[in-house]
Parts: structure tokens; C-alpha cells; sequence
């Protein structure tokens, strides 16, 4: 019996941005009882937003986050967001796992999305193969997982 291959579905823009929540409340639940641990409930305080408390605000808020992504997407093909709802990222080209290379660059990329008013990640919901400005900076896709043939 000759099994045929499923067309690849692009993941969207909607359930990429729930995969995003799920992950953001994720790093929250790690980040932010170490912040409070080390800084204090002022750490929350309003008239400090927007500076920078300490080097250890640095590392845990942004050095162990990109370290753990970029981790999930080379060793796991998504994030725990992308994972729960069915989602993962793939070499543009090959459908194969992304290289350190990649993932690093698609990390990177994300602060060229974000920057101009979020506009690489929007450009998600228009693009073809729904793919980001980081997406196309790393030549990777996000696509729903297939069903592994009976």
C-alpha cells in the first residue's frame, strides 16, 4: 500500500500568537518569582519601568530565555506553545529540523519583526507560507504536524 504525502499547512498568524501567549506565560511563571526573589516586589514598582534593575534582571529576562528557545528549536522543533497546539518549525528548504545556525538567526530576526511596529510578525497573516520576517531571515516555516501513517 503506497501512502502519499499530505500538503504541508502552513501555521497561521492566530495560532501562532496563542503559541506565544502559552510561551510567554510560560517564561513568567520561571522569570518572575527569581526577579521578585532577588529584586523584591519593588522590582514592579511603575516609577522604575523601563530600567534596568540589575545584571541579574539582564540574565534572567533575557540571556536564559533566548538560551531555552533557541534550545527548544533545535532539540525539540518548537516551543513548549508551539508543541501543545501542534505546531513546528522546519527548514524552509529541506522540512528538516532547524541548524543551530537557524535558530539563532530566527532568534535574532525576531527584533527585526518586532522593531518596526510588530510588521514582521503581522507580515505572518499575509505571507503565502505564513511566514514571518524572522522566518524568512532564517529560511524556516512553521507548519501544522502531520498524523503519522497506520
Amino acid at each position: 500500500m503506497e501512502h502519499t504525502q499530505a500538503p504541508i499547512e502552513y501555521a497561521g498568524f492566530w495560532i501562532r500568537v496563542a503559541a506565544s501567549i502559552i510561551d510567554t506565560v510560560l517564561v513568567m511563571l520561571a522569570t518572575v518569582p527569581l526577579l521578585v526573589g532577588i529584586y523584591g516586589f519593588d522590582y514592579f514598582d511603575i516609577e522604575k519601568a523601563g530600567q534596568v534593575s540589575g545584571p541579574a534582571e539582564i540574565v534572567i529576562s533575557w540571556v536564559l530565555p533566548a538560551i531555552a528557545i533557541v534550545l527548544f528549536w533545535i532539540y525539540r522543533q518548537a516551543t513548549p506553545g508551539k508543541s501543545i497546539l501542534g505546531l513546528q518549525i522546519q527548514d524552509a528548504n529541506t522540512g528538516g529540523p532547524l541548524s543551530p545556525v537557524q535558530s539563532v538567526a530566527r532568534y535574532l530576526g525576531y527584533f527585526a519583526s518586532t522593531i518596526p511596529l510588530c510588521l514582521g510578525l503581522i507580515w505572518v497573516g499575509f505571507d503565502p507560507k505564513k511566514q514571518g520576517w524572522h522566518d524568512k531571515i532564517a529560511q524556516t516555516v512553521v507548519v501544522k504536524k502531520r498524523a503519522i501513517p497506520s
